[in-house]
C-alpha cells in the first residue's frame, strides 16, 4: 500500500481561496435557515447541563485524533498520507456539520455551540494533536524525513474568533431574532431556505469534484477506502462516546455528526500556506485526502443524518 501511495506526493490540486469565500457566505446563508428552528431557551438548557458539551468537545479533540492515530499505525501509509489524516482529525468540527444536525434532528443548539467553541479551541488544540499524534506516528515507525512535515502550526486567535462571529453568530443570532418577533414570515420561509441549502450543497459537491475531476479520477481508488475507513471511525467515536456516558438521543445524534463532519477547508488552508508548509515540501498525499475528505464528509453527512431522520426520538 505504502508504494503505491507514494504517487500521490506528486499532484497538486487546484486550490482557490476564492471559492473557500463563497463556500463561507453559504454557510453563513445556511446558518441563518438553521437558527430559525432553535429557541434562546435552547441555549440556556445547555449553560445549565453542560454535560453533552463537555462530551462533544473530548470527542473531537480527544477521542478522534486517538482513534486516528491508531488507525494510522494499522495502516501504515506514506508520511504525507498519515499526516494529513491526523491533522484533519486534529481540526474542529465542520460547519456544514450543523446543517447536518439539522437534517438529522439533531440538538441545533449543541451543534452550534459545540462548533463554536471547537473552532476557537482549534488555536491551540489543532497545533497540539498535530504535534503529538504527529511525533508518535513518526517514531513509531521510525520514518526517515518525516520529520520535515511535522512542522509547527500556528493558528490566529482573532481571525478565528471573527470566523466564528461571521459565519455562526451574526447568521444565527438573526434567525433567532425573526423566529422569536416573527413567526409568520418565519414559518413561511423555513422549508423554501432548507431546499435552497441543499441546492447549494449539491452545487458545491459537483463544484469540489470539478475543480479536480482530473486528479480525482487518476487516484481515487487509492484513497477512497482509507477516507470512507477514516469518516466511519469519526462517526462511529462520537456516537459511542455519547452512547458512553448515557447523553439524550437528540444530542447522540448531534454528536456523532459533529466528531464525523470535519473541517477539512481549515486543514487545505493550512496545507497550502507557505509559510507553514514549505512550497518545496511534496503535499500531494496531505491534500488530496482533506481534499477528497472534503467531498466524502458532505455524502456521508447527507446519508447519515437521513437515515437518523428516519427514527422518532423517544429520549
Amino acid at each position: 500500500m505504502k508504494e503505491a501511495l507514494e504517487v500521490l506526493d506528486n499532484v497538486r490540486l487546484n486550490f482557490s481561496p476564492s471559492g473557500l469565500l463563497a463556500l463561507n457566505i453559504t454557510i453563513a446563508f445556511i446558518m441563518f435557515g438553521v437558527a430559525l428552528d432553535i429557541k434562546i431557551e435552547h441555549f440556556k438548557q445547555l449553560i445549565m447541563r453542560p454535560k453533552s458539551v463537555i462530551v462533544g468537545v473530548v470527542s473531537q479533540f480527544v477521542l478522534l485524533p486517538a482513534v486516528t492515530f491508531l488507525f494510522v499505525i494499522l495502516l501504515n501509509p506514506t508520511p504525507t498520507v498519515a499526516l494529513g489524516m491526523l491533522l484533519i482529525a486534529s481540526c474542529p468540527g465542520g460547519n456544514i456539520s450543523n446543517f447536518m444536525s439539522a437534517l438529522a434532528k439533531g440538538n441545533l443548539a449543541l451543534s452550534v455551540s459545540l462548533t463554536a467553541i471547537a473552532t476557537l479551541a482549534a488555536t491551540f488544540m489543532t497545533p497540539i494533536n498535530f504535534a503529538l499524534w504527529g511525533d508518535m506516528f513518526i517514531n513509531f515507525y521510525n520514518t526517515k524525513g518525516a520529520g520535515d512535515y511535522l512542522v509547527p502550526i500556528k493558528i490566529d486567535f482573532f481571525q478565528m474568533v471573527q470566523t466564528v462571529v461571521i459565519l455562526l453568530g451574526i447568521p444565527v443570532v438573526a434567525g433567532l431574532l425573526i423566529a422569536q418577533y416573527f413567526p409568520v414570515i418565519t414559518h413561511k420561509i423555513k422549508k423554501p431556505i432548507r431546499k435552497i441549502s441543499i441546492v447549494i450543497f449539491i452545487g458545491f459537491v459537483v463544484a469540489l469534484l470539478s475543480a479536480n475531476f482530473e486528479h480525482f479520477m487518476k487516484f481515487i481508488h487509492l484513497v477512497f477506502l482509507i477516507v470512507l475507513i477514516h469518516n466511519g471511525l469519526a462517526l462511529l467515536a462520537g456516537f459511542s462516546i455519547s452512547s458512553i456516558f448515557r447523553l439524550p438521543r437528540i444530542d447522540k445524534r448531534t454528536i456523532t455528526i459533529e466528531t464525523g463532519i470535519q473541517n477539512s477547508g481549515l486543514a487545505l488552508v493550512l496545507m497550502f500556506n507557505p509559510k507553514i508548509f514549505p512550497p518545496e515540501l511534496e503535499l500531494g498525499g496531505m491534500t488530496i485526502i482533506a481534499a477528497w475528505w472534503g467531498v466524502w464528509h458532505i455524502l456521508s453527512g447527507f446519508a447519515v443524518s437521513s437515515f437518523m431522520a428516519r427514527f422518532k426520538l423517544t429520549r
